[in-house]
């Protein structure tokens, strides 16, 4: 099967105006009353006010391709998957639906609609954090192990930990999704969980990935596992899911208005 970019962001858009979504603007590349950056890297990037509680004109449900640059990665460009400049594929719910809806909609897109084989998907999510109080995503696991189910593939969960826990350990066969730390698989504007600010929001994300099936390169340790940058795996989509919010030094409680912010790269997926 041949599908061109173009394709590929035609589907995904459509796609998510039939599940509801109003289909926004890519945002200007140089953003626009955000003094914190030179460019616009992401797709969430222009609604994070929204994403922090303002109501957008358009609704609770929104979609687009974003053009977006990135230049904090540069010494990794050249490899298979780091850019400076491309489009994400992003959709959010503000406060609307949640992962029960979010993560089948993706594997309906990427099998049925861009026609990427789920034997090649694998899946990540969040272990947990310990200081903080916050548990394990075991919904986002039992969502995923349907999702595969469904398509006839395995659907075991390992739990890896760290990258370097990953690289030692290596992948146990059938197992399709990975639990890993904080270091992988949370989202905060604060970059690590331990340095949120109080009243800071965040959430464990689920990352797919895709699997080239070439050989491991063990300079990236001994054995191969998603988060390898051996190249072998290529991640091609993250769901965030913002349910959380920093309250004390050491405390998290739940937001009362949940969000959904879904990021795919459409030249990875292309």
């Amino acid at each position: 099967m041949s599908i061109s970019g173009n394709e590929i962001r035609r589907k995904y858009i459509d796609f998510m105006v039939k599940n509801g979504h109003v289909a926004i603007p890519s945002a200007a590349l140089v953003p626009e009353n955000d003094p914190t950056t030179l460019f616009t890297s992401s797709g969430m990037q222009p609604l994070v006010p929204y994403l922090m509680g303002q109501t957008h004109p358009m609704g609770v449900r929104l979609v687009n391709s974003q053009k977006s640059f990135r230049a904090d990665d540069i010494e990794e460009v050249g490899d298979n998957r780091h850019t400076t400049f491309f489009e994400m594929l992003g959709n959010w719910s503000l406060g609307d639906y949640f992962k029960q809806e979010q993560i089948p909609w993706i594997y309906t897109f990427l099998i049925e609609e861009v026609g990427l084989d789920p034997k090649n998907l694998y899946a990540t999510a969040f272990i947990g954090d310990e200081a903080s109080g916050v548990p394990k995503d075991s919904e986002a696991v039992e969502i995923l192990q349907s999702i595969f189910a469904k398509y006839g593939v395995s659907n075991g969960v390992g739990e890896m930990g760290s990258e370097e826990d990953g690289g030692k350990r290596g992948m146990k066969e059938g197992e399709r999704i990975f639990y890993y730390d904080a270091a992988k698989n949370w989202w905060t504007r604060a970059g690590k969980i331990e340095k949120m600010p109080v009243g800071e929001i965040g959430g464990g994300d689920s990352e797919i990935f895709y699997d080239f099936g070439t050989p491991h390169d063990p300079k990236w340790g001994e054995h191969c596992h998603p988060n390898c940058d051996c190249g072998r795996f290529m991640e091609i989509g993250n769901n965030v899911f913002m349910e959380y919010v920093k309250s004390g030094d050491h405390e998290f409680s739940e937001l009362k208005s949940k969000n959904i912010d879904f990021g795919g790269g459409l030249e990875r997926i292309a």
